[in-house]
């Protein structure tokens, strides 16, 4: 793909991919509407806490190799993810 190719992903670092994995588990707790459509999805609890257990299993794998900035990202994005998922489950 060329640079000018509308098509062509960004290029991905850490804090791009943990906020991907943060907008997944928002998709599937059914808090993001499908981006396609813009309809609203039903949630699934299952998915969302495996999604959310990666993220943690990412945040204990790389603890100490990651900046302060991408550090605070994560654990940022585990507390919002945590809460959502106990609000999503009343």
């Amino acid at each position: 793909m060329s640079e000018s190719d509308p098509q062509e992903l960004p290029s991905i670092d850490f804090s791009t991919f943990v906020l991907s994995l943060s907008t997944t588990a928002l998709y599937q707790l059914g808090l993001v509407p499908d981006p396609e459509t813009g309809a609203a999805v039903t949630p699934n609890r299952v998915l969302a806490r495996q999604t959310i257990e990666t993220l943690e299993m990412l945040r204990d794998k790389t603890r100490g190799n990651l900046d302060e900035d991408e550090s605070k990202l994560v654990d940022s994005l585990l507390y919002e993810l945590h809460m959502r998922f106990v609000e999503a489950g009343k």
